[in-house]
């Protein structure tokens, strides 16, 4: 049996846009194949809850191969994008110092239960149980239309947004 739902996505509405794909560029550092987030749709800061989407491509990198003939979403990119989810929350919510954005950390109980495939809308619902600078854990629910597809807690630790610079990297044996 799936957990309960921790917000009733059949009650959104997709036409209010908290942030488009441009706004979450601003606070996510993800960019081309890698963004799996297309819109934020809730946000209710009482609870540390926050509901996005993905909307499933038929071009995307992962089509061709995954499975050929009958295209599954995998479900590594389902929990990458509920874990870019939880890095906005936890960006926008303050708790970081400057320079940092929270990335992905670990997962738990993670169960998949149903398909994603192209033309379907991943809802991704989030519920912040711990926000702290240096761990954030979430629950995580992603549903297609009403069906919950997979669930699990994701774990985000900081991470600074630029890399180390490369003189600061010691060669091997100089």
């Amino acid at each position: 049996m799936p957990p309960e739902a921790v917000f009733d996505v059949t009650k959104l509405d997709f036409n209010r846009v908290v942030a488009d794909q441009e706004g979450i560029r601003r606070v996510n550092p993800q960019r081309f194949e890698m963004e799996h987030l297309n819109a934020i749709v809730h946000l209710d800061r009482e609870r540390n809850l926050i509901v996005g989407y993905k909307d499933v491509g038929a071009d995307e990198f992962w089509v061709r191969g995954h499975m050929p003939g009958y295209p599954l979403l995998p479900g590594v990119l389902m929990c990458e994008a509920g874990a870019q989810l939880c890095s906005y929350y936890s960006v926008i919510s303050d708790l970081l110092q400057e320079g940092y954005f929270i990335g992905f950390g670990g997962l738990e109980q993670v169960r998949f239960r149903g398909v994603v495939r192209p033309g379907d809308r991943l809802v991704l619902v989030a519920k912040a149980h711990k926000l702290h600078r240096r761990q954030t854990v979430f629950t995580v629910q992603g549903f297609v239309g009403a069906v919950m597809v997979f669930h699990g807690e994701i774990i985000g630790v900081p991470m600074p947004r630029a890399a180390a610079p490369a003189a600061a990297t010691a060669e091997v044996g100089a």
